[in-house]
């Protein structure tokens, strides 16, 4: 696919609602809907899952507990009501953890989904292991794309025979809008379709920036 393409695209992009850096990359994404031929499906994985058996800080593994219960709404309110209420939900809730620095409690789940146009019961699944194998699944599949030496965001696009092929991130920040969001989307797509392509990175000298 070149990535001047006009075809219309599908990304498929797997977020946690508590990763700062997924949602700069999925604010960067709404910008790329309104400057290319772009539509996004949203799926979530989970930063819980994936760091599940690995040897991390003590501070970090605290994190992690609290990041089971968004995860689980987003996966109970797909259930309930079609996958395609996930986008509305992550706006929300990633709206009141990032931009407003709310806490990660059941008192401003019920407030994302209410924003969301959701029934606030199904903040009851944040507490309950119901969900855990369809969570596990989701999260396998975009996992399963894009290799385990990653984290959230994955996203997913055709590649240059049709197959999908999945990266993670771009991790960037601030959130890129107009002209220069659609600028970073076809170089994505560029090295998407480059076959052996694996990565570009340099280290991080800022934090996300939520404006």
């Amino acid at each position: 696919m070149s990535a001047t393409s006009t075809t219309p695209v599908t990304a498929d992009f797997w977020f946690d609602p508590l990763c700062p850096w997924a949602w700069m990359t999925s604010r960067w994404m709404l910008e790329v809907e309104q400057q290319r031929p772009v539509t996004v499906q949203w799926h979530v994985m989970s930063l819980a899952v994936l760091n599940a058996d690995k040897d991390i800080p003590e501070q970090y593994r605290t994190f992690l507990k609290e990041a089971w219960g968004p995860v689980r709404v987003c996966i109970a309110a797909a259930q309930a009501h079609g996958d395609e209420v996930l986008g509305a939900l992550y706006t929300a809730l990633g709206t009141r953890f990032h931009n407003n620095a709310e806490p990660r409690t059941r008192e401003t789940i019920e407030a994302a989904l209410a924003d969301a146009g959701l029934p606030v019961e199904l903040a009851d699944a944040a507490e309950s292991t119901e969900y855990d194998e369809a969570l596990k699944a989701s999260h396998k599949e975009g996992i399963t794309l894009v290799g385990e030496d990653v984290g959230t965001p994955v996203i997913a696009v055709p590649g240059p025979t049709g197959e999908r092929v999945a990266f993670f991130g771009p991790v960037v920040t601030p959130t890129p809008r107009g002209e220069a969001a659609a600028r970073l989307w076809d170089g994505t797509l560029l090295v998407a379709s480059t076959p052996g392509f694996y990565e570009i990175k340099r280290t991080r000298t800022a934090g996300p920036s939520f404006e």
